[in-house]
This record gives structure tokens, sequence and C-alpha cells, in this order.
């Protein structure tokens, strides 16, 4: 996806240690149109999968997931990080390491929102480690719905997300790969 590239070329910013830094249009503030344009893009890729339902993890992955939502006319579900006292006291609970944050993030859904009859796709921001969406994959068993596939708006395929949820047999899209982040570059796949 050229659009996401440029946007990430001009104002992308690496951190070091493998953190990419895009608050200015996906993370902090959000740029609707490149969202609306992210969602088209993600659907086009997923929408054979047949999902009833989208999986995200709050707050980041909102976005794309939303959009993406939006263009396949399907509910979006996000994993909550605090639980609300309006949320179900059976949640189903997983956790995962935050890169960034340098914590464990505990996540959680309410089983009024997902269970045996729901065909999953997965939307995230970032497909890196792969620890957040093993955790969404986790919480998706716990509902006893069906994963349908994966999509990522930005993968860095430098650190072995792909190879780790590679054992779980879906289809996983990413619109943009970054291949390394060595010497203050951000190098992406053509």
């Amino acid at each position: 996806m050229e659009l996401l590239k440029d946007r990430i070329a001009r104002e992308g910013v690496n951190l070091g240690q493998g953190i990419l830094k895009v608050d200015s249009f996906i993370n902090h503030q959000v740029d609707p149109a490149l969202m609306l344009a992210v969602g088209g893009a993600l659907a086009a890729r997923l929408a054979h999968l047949g999902a009833n339902k989208i999986v995200t993890a709050e707050i980041s992955g909102i976005a794309p997931a939303l959009m993406t939502g939006l263009a396949l006319g399907i509910p979006v579900v996000y994993a909550r990080k605090t639980k609300p006292v309006t949320m179900h006291p059976n949640a189903m609970r997983a956790t995962a390491p935050s890169h960034t944050k340098g914590t464990v993030t505990e996540l959680m859904i309410s089983p009024e929102f997902l269970g045996p009859r729901d065909h999953v796709l997965i939307v995230d921001d970032f497909l890196a480690r792969g620890k957040t969406i093993r955790a969404l994959v986790e919480l998706i068993r716990q509902a006893g719905a069906t994963l349908v596939g994966i999509g990522a708006v930005i993968e860095k395929r430098f650190e072995g997300g792909r190879e780790e949820l590679a054992n779980l047999n879906v289809p996983i899209e990413s619109l943009v790969v970054v291949t390394s982040m060595e010497n203050g570059h951000i190098i992406m796949e053509d």
C-alpha cells in the first residue's frame, strides 16, 4: 500500500530497539482518511475468509479494525486493558508483554460479544513479535470462536511474529512490511 509506505517514510521515526514511532498518523493522532484506506485495503485482502467479527486490542488497533469492519460490514470487538464495572464478571482474560511499555498487559473480552458462532479476523496496528496477537488468539479460543485470519497495518518482519503465529494455519496479511530498522533507517519491502 503505497500511501501507507509514503507516510512511514516521511513521518515514521526509528527509535531504536525495533520501535517504530507512527504516532502522528496511527497510534496517538489518527489520520481518518488514511485509516479509511487502510481498512479498505485490509478488507479487500481478508473478505474471502467469511468473518462475522473483528477482534483487536485497545487502543492502537481500534482505528484500523474499525475501518476494516466498516468496509466488511461486520462488528469490531476490542479487548479491554482495564475492566469497567459494566463488564461481565466472567470476562475472558489473556496477557501479553508490551514491547513499547516494557510491562505485561492484561486483555479482556466479555462473553456477551464473542462466542462459538463467531468466525473472527484479528486486525491490529503492528505485527512484530506476535505476542499481542497470540493473546487475542487465546481470548478467541476461550470464547469457543474460530479464528479465520489476521491482518496487520505494519509488519516488522525482522522481529519474527509471522513465524510465531505460523502454527495457527490461517492467512496473515500485512499492508506494509518493514524488513530492517538498522542504523536509523526504516527499510520496507517493495
